[in-house]
């Protein structure tokens, strides 16, 4: 019995490694404002695919609207 689960055990490797090349080639064809929409840069699209990508180490992103800026809150609530 042992065997046979070697054998489904070595198939499920080699399909999620199937996976996780196709996975990688769709990522890097990709142009980088495409990655940057979901959330990623070119250098992490191995650990993204490998599963080593913690977003807790990542910088914040960078505020593109001046309205968005938290240090701006007040002028959304308006004037007390």
């Amino acid at each position: 019995m042992s065997l046979i689960n070697l054998f489904i055990a070595a198939r499920s490797a080699i399909r999620e490694w199937h996976q996780r090349q196709r996975a990688y080639g769709e990522l890097m064809a990709l142009d980088d404002r495409s990655l940057a929409d979901i959330g990623i840069r070119r250098e992490e699209i191995r650990a993204v695919v490998e599963g080593f990508h913690d977003e807790a180490h990542r910088a914040p992103a960078p505020v593109r609207d001046a309205a968005l800026d938290p240090s701006r809150a007040w002028l959304a609530v308006g004037h007390r």
